[in-house]
C-alpha cells in the first residue's frame, strides 16, 4: 500500500536534497521479499508520482539498493527509515549503500504501516473509531493467526497508535490561500485508504479550477453511510493521506456531510463535484447536495477509475489466509532483526565500557 507513513518519511527525504527520486518495486519482487502487495505495481507508480514531494520515479527498481544503481540515476545518497528493510533470506538491502557511505536514515512514522493497515481489515475492528480516551487507537486484539503476546510485536510494523500532532498536518500542509480570480473547487468524502480511484478523482477535480479544497468528512459520518468497521482509517490519518496529494491545496478537518451555504461562502466556492458512486441522504432525509445545485454549480465528476476502498478490503478479505501470513512472517523476520541488533549494541557497549575501565 501507498499510504501517509510513506509520504511523510518520502517528505523528510526530500528536506535532505534538492531532488527526491524514488524507486518502486515490482509485485514481483515485492512478493518475493516481503509477501503480496495490496496495490499492484502500476497503482503504486502513480500513486508516488502524485506524492507532493516526490520529483522522479523509477519504475520496476531492484530490492537491492546498488552504488551502480545510485550513479544510474545521478544519486548522491539513499535515504531509508530507521527500521530494518531485509530481502528474503533476512539481509539487510541497503548493505551495500551503508558500506559505500552513500545512505542517511530519517524517523519511521510511528503508529501506521501496511502491516497494521491489513490487519486492521483483516480483524475488522471498530476500536479506531471510538470516542473519548481511546479515540483514534487502533485494535491491539490479533487474530487466531496473530501472535497473542503483546511483546512480540515488531517495534516498526507491529499495531501500534498513531498520535496526531499540530505539527505534523503543518508539514503536510501546502499553506497557501487561493490567488485573486482563482477558482475555487470543492468535494467531500472519506478519502479512505487513499488509492487511484481517489488520485484519479482529484486530478479530474483540480483541473477544472485553480485551487482545490477537499473535505473530510468524520469518522462517525463516514461509519453512518458506509457502515460495517469504516473508515479503516480515522479522520486524522485520512487528512494526512489527503494533504500529501500534489493536488489538493487544502483541507477542511470533519468537513459537514451536507454543503451548507455557509461552507461555500466562507472558502468562495466556485463549483462542486462528487463522482458517480452513489450519495446517501443526510440524516433528515436532505440532499447534502441541495445548496450547489441550488446555485447551479453542482457537477457529477467521472474520474476514469472505478477503484474503491471497498475493493481495497475485498482484495485483503478474498487473499486472507496470504496475508496473515505475509503480516505473521514479516513481523517474526522483523523481530529476529531487532533482537540480533539489540544483542551486536549491547555488545559493543560492553567492549566499549572495558576499553574505559568502567
Amino acid at each position: 500500500m501507498v499510504h501517509f507513513g510513506h509520504a511523510n518519511f518520502l517528505r523528510q527525504a526530500k528536506a535532505l536534497g534538492q531532488c527526491l527520486v524514488v524507486g518502486v518495486h515490482t509485485d514481483e519482487e515485492i512478493t518475493q521479499h516481503k509477501g503480496p502487495p495490496v496495490f499492484n505495481e502500476q497503482e503504486r507508480y502513480k500513486m508516488v508520482r502524485a506524492i507532493k514531494w516526490v520529483n522522479e520515479v523509477v519504475e520496476g527498481a531492484p530490492y537491492l539498493t546498488t552504488v551502480e544503481t545510485l550513479d544510474k540515476y545521478n544519486c548522491d545518497f539513499c535515504v531509508h527509515g530507521d527500521d530494518l528493510s531485509m530481502d528474503s533470506e533476512g539481509r539487510d538491502t541497503y548493505r551495500i549503500v551503508k558500506a559505500a557511505g552513500r545512505f542517511k536514515e530519517v524517523s519511521r512514522t510511528g503508529g501506521i504501516s501496511t502491516t497494521d493497515l491489513v490487519g486492521r481489515m483483516l480483524l475488522m475492528t471498530k476500536q479506531h473509531l471510538l470516542r473519548g480516551e481511546k479515540e483514534y487507537g487502533v485494535d491491539k486484539e490479533q487474530s487466531d493467526h496473530f501472535s497473542r503476546d503483546d511483546k512480540a510485536h515488531s517495534p516498526w510494523t507491529g499495531i501500534s497508535q498513531f498520535l496526531p500532532t499540530s505539527r505534523k498536518i503543518v508539514q503536510f500542509a501546502e499553506g497557501k490561500e487561493p490567488k485573486t480570480g482563482d477558482r475555487i473547487i470543492y468535494v467531500a468524502g472519506a478519502f479512505d485508504l487513499f488509492h487511484v480511484g481517489h488520485l484519479d478523482f482529484l486530478e479530474k477535480a483540480k483541473a477544472q479550477g485553480d485551487y482545490l479544497i477537499v473535505g473530510l468528512h468524520t469518522d462517525p459520518i463516514v461509519n453512518h453511510y458506509k457502515g460495517s468497521n469504516y473508515p479503516i482509517m480515522n479522520l486524522h490519518e485520512r487528512v494526512l493521506s489527503v494533504l500529501a496529494c500534489k493536488h489538493v491545496n487544502e483541507v477542511v478537518i470533519g468537513a459537514p456531510y451536507s454543503v451548507t451555504a455557509d461552507l461555500m461562502d466562507h472558502f468562495k466556492v466556485d463549483a462542486v463535484f462528487h463522482g458517480e458512486t452513489p450519495v446517501t441522504r443526510d440524516v433528515d432525509g436532505s440532499d447534502p447536495y441541495f445548496e450547489p445545485k441550488r446555485r447551479g454549480v453542482f457537477k457529477t465528476l467521472d474520474s476514469g477509475n472505478n477503484m474503491t476502498t471497498e475493493k481495497i478490503v475485498e482484495r485483503i478479505i478474498k487473499n486472507r489466509l496470504e496475508f496473515e501470513h505475509r503480516n505473521e512472517a514479516k513481523e517474526k523476520k522483523e523481530i529476529a532483526a531487532y533482537n540480533a541488533l539489540m544483542k551486536a549494541k549491547s555488545k559493543q557497549q560492553e567492549e566499549n565500557h572495558l576499553k574505559m575501565g568502567i
